[in-house]
């Protein structure tokens, strides 16, 4: 599996976000502690399997990290490499070994949240390196999944993103097809994927549910605040001894990418086609 984001930051800014402790429990994780060239360790509530660190760093220079993460028994890879694109902005690409569509489908390992959980801890790393507020990390630890995202656009303009088929397309970067009325169909990779999820409550202009089965029911719900757009979102409804962390990185993560839409001027998504393999169309983020 491979992500490539374009960070609006020179090299060397992201090279410290990626290496100072200091940093890393900004952007990352509750805990982290980094001795290069020898140690590189993250850990805590917001990190898979975080009761203490499982890295051991293999490789380091000043384009690369590479280090070994132990995952559900199995030693998996982690690398991130850089490459400046400009004075002002980066390339960073993740490659992560051990992932597995299926295993972030059925939740039968914790490694089946990898994709989505470097989604968004990367788009976390670019809200960092950008000076916005970051997206809600995931709690490992707890199984409410809830979250609070501040808009700087009008109610209407957001409603009206989240639920339109071509906008919500644009800024998660995957198709979605939306038909944005009770009984309606919510569906990841269009109408024609073969599967959808189903609207059951919509309040036009300010809420809706959607019901996807085993990993629960997603509802976002929108207010006025201070003239921008508080966007609340749940997860609830799911086997709570096996939460859906996976897919709930991924709706996040496409979350970080629905307020730069709204706030950078002359958006463009900070992603670049992604390497996953199992999904037959490339993308950053997982279907909710």
């Amino acid at each position: 599996m491979k992500l490539h984001a374009r960070l609006a930051a020179p090299i060397d800014a992201v090279r410290r976000a990626l290496t100072d402790p200091a940093e890393l429990r900004v952007w990352l994780a509750e805990h982290a502690e980094v001795e290069l060239p020898g140690r590189y360790e993250f850990w805590g509530r917001f990190t898979p399997e975080g009761d203490a660190p499982h890295q051991r760093l293999l490789h380091v220079d000043d384009d690369t990290l590479r280090f070994a993460w132990l995952l559900d028994g199995v030693e998996t890879t982690t690398e991130f490499a850089l490459r400046a694109e400009g004075a002002e902005t980066t390339v960073l690409t993740l490659t992560q070994s051990h992932f597995d569509i299926n295993e972030m489908m059925s939740g039968s390992s914790i490694r089946g949240v990898l994709q989505t959980f470097w989604s968004l801890a990367i788009a976390n790393l670019a809200a960092h390196l950008e000076g916005a507020p970051l997206v809600p990390k995931v709690d490992f630890t707890s199984a409410e999944l809830r979250g609070e995202l501040l808009i700087d656009a009008p109610m209407a303009k957001v409603y009206e993103s989240l639920t339109d088929s071509e906008q919500a397309s644009a800024w998660f970067g995957y198709p979605i097809g939306i038909e944005p009325w009770v009984g309606g169909r919510y569906a990841m990779g269009g109408f024609d994927a073969g599967y959808a999820a189903k609207v059951i409550d919509l309040e036009p202009g300010r809420k809706m549910s959607v019901d996807w089965g085993p990993t629960g029911v997603v509802t976002w719900e929108l207010a006025e605040s201070a003239g921008k757009t508080r966007l609340t979102f749940v997860q609830s409804g799911f086997d709570e001894t096996n939460p859906p962390y996976a897919a709930w990185a991924g709706s996040v993560s496409g979350l970080a990418e629905l307020r730069r839409f709204h706030e950078v001027a002359d958006w463009q998504p900070i992603w670049l086609p992604a390497e996953i393999p199992g999904l037959e169309t490339e993308t950053a983020n997982a279907a909710g």
